[in-house]
């Protein structure tokens, strides 16, 4: 998606040979327009899936998620990385290492939103190890549904993520490719 490869390219600033910082369109400040594009990209990309529902994880996850389920007209279910007062009961849990904040968060969805019937897109924000994606996709699998595929924003395709999720069998496709964050600069795979 050019558009968003050149957000990455103006915008991003890379912390280390690992850490890509995109604070200003996607994980903090959002641009809207960019978000309505990467739904529009993701609609034309699983239209033909049956999609019912669209999963994310909070908060990172929540923008272009939410753009992807208002183009497809399906609700959008996001994992939960704090269980609320009103979350207590019947729940699906995993636990999720995220490579970012180095640490492990158990997440959460009610049982209520999803079930046997329902064809799951998982969107995300990145992906890096694709423990948040494993970690969605199995909670998927404990409400019997299935995942119709893992749509990711920014891949690092340097780490092993992707990798990952096609040797089980989950179809995955990324916004930008990253083959590399090293001496400060951002390369891109060319599709």
């Amino acid at each position: 998606m050019e558009r968003l490869i050149q957000k990455i390219k103006q915008e991003g600033t890379v912390l280390s040979d690992g850490v890509l910082k995109v604070d200003t369109f996607l994980n903090h400040q959002i641009d809207p327009q960019l978000m309505w594009d990467i739904g529009t990209t993701l609609k034309s990309l699983f239209a033909e899936s049956g999609v019912t529902k669209v999963l994310t994880i909070e908060s990172s996850g929540i923008a272009p998620g939410v753009m992807a389920a208002m183009q497809l007209g399906v609700p959008l279910l996001f994992a939960r990385k704090r269980k609320s007062l009103t979350m207590r009961d019947d729940l699906y849990t995993e636990r999720v290492y995220s490579f970012t904040k180095q640490e492990e968060s158990e997440v959460t969805v009610s049982r209520k939103f999803l079930s046997e019937q329902d064809r799951v897109l998982i969107v995300d924000d990145f992906l890096a190890n694709g423990e948040a994606a494993l970690g969605m996709a199995r909670i998927v699998e404990q409400a019997g549904a299935s995942v119709v595929g893992i749509a990711i924003v920014i891949e690092k395709s340097f780490q092993p993520g992707r990798d990952k999720l096609l040797e089980l069998g989950y179809r995955v496709e990324s916004l930008a490719r990253i083959a590399s964050l090293q001496d400060g600069q951002v390369t891109f795979i060319e599709d």
